[in-house]
């Protein structure tokens, strides 16, 4: 009986996401992300963190490794919550890491991942990264991580590179929740806005990362320095998220994560 009710769920939301959110305009998809973010940054909203963190953390000190967005002593606004920012950089760090924290939601070789239905149209993999299908080798190995609200929303590399192209690509806000989508968790990424970024690490290869916005994102940020030719270190931030998102990656190398719904921590090794 919960898996019929679950079923119903998903198939609710999944129209509720495609049959109606897709249908407005891209514009007005914007406009009501962005009300959305304007009501979380009211100083008023910052009474709504405590009953979050009770909820959401079974760790007392899960937030003691945060501080601010706004570089303040104390929460201004759950906006300024939702984009804390770590107090220190991982220590420790493996040769590779993960870039973001989240739920893996999508996982497996590029040649093996399903395609998508946009609009009429079959969509692969490689087209999340606006890339060719030649542009990533069928043995890369593709990832989609799904942050939800609770988890931590900035974007760091996962390597030690240079990054050769950032690409922002317009699309729609749809729902990010992976399990309404059926059998192609990855569904919305294929036709979200977004921002791809491809870092190139010292052996040559490349990493691709998509990061993808969401209702309520607003926007997705650079952090200050990141451009096309800047190089970053391991675990250095690239962008944040205000409000939802989930982030895809096209690595050359498998990850140590290969079980759907494993959750990823950034920092953590590959």
């Amino acid at each position: 009986m919960n898996k019929e009710v679950s079923k119903i769920k998903a198939k609710m939301l999944e129209f509720l996401s495609v049959n109606i959110l897709g249908s407005l305009s891209v514009n007005t998809q914007k406009t009501l992300s962005k009300y959305l973010t304007k009501i979380y940054k009211q100083p008023i909203s910052k009474y709504l963190i405590k009953p979050y963190c009770s909820l959401n953390y079974r760790d007392a000190d899960y937030l003691q490794k945060f501080k601010p967005a706004s570089g303040k002593q104390e929460y201004q606004s759950f906006q300024d919550f939702f984009t804390r920012k770590l107090k220190t950089k991982p220590k420790n760090l493996s040769k590779f890491v993960w870039a973001c924290e989240g739920l893996l939601c999508d996982y497996g070789l590029v040649k093996e991942i399903s395609v998508s239905k946009v609009k009429g149209e079959y969509r692969t993999v490689t087209e999340i990264f606006g890339v060719s299908n030649e542009e990533i080798p069928e043995d890369y190995y593709f990832s989609n991580v799904f942050l939800h609200n609770n988890n931590y929303h900035r974007i760091h590399s996962p390597i030690n590179g240079k990054i050769t192209r950032i690409q922002r690509i317009a699309g729609d806000l749809l729902i990010l929740r992976p399990w309404i989508y059926k059998d192609v968790p990855s569904a919305p990424a294929f036709r979200n806005e977004r921002v791809n970024i491809d870092i190139v690490d010292k052996s040559g290869k490349t990493w691709f990362l998509s990061i993808i916005g969401g209702p309520g994102v607003g926007t997705i940020k650079l952090a200050n320095g990141i451009g096309k030719g800047a190089k970053v270190q391991i675990a250095d931030e690239i962008s944040l998220f205000l409000i939802g998102s989930t982030c895809c990656i096209a690595s050359p190398l498998p990850s140590k994560y290969k079980k759907l719904n494993d959750k990823v921590e950034m920092g953590s090794p590959f």
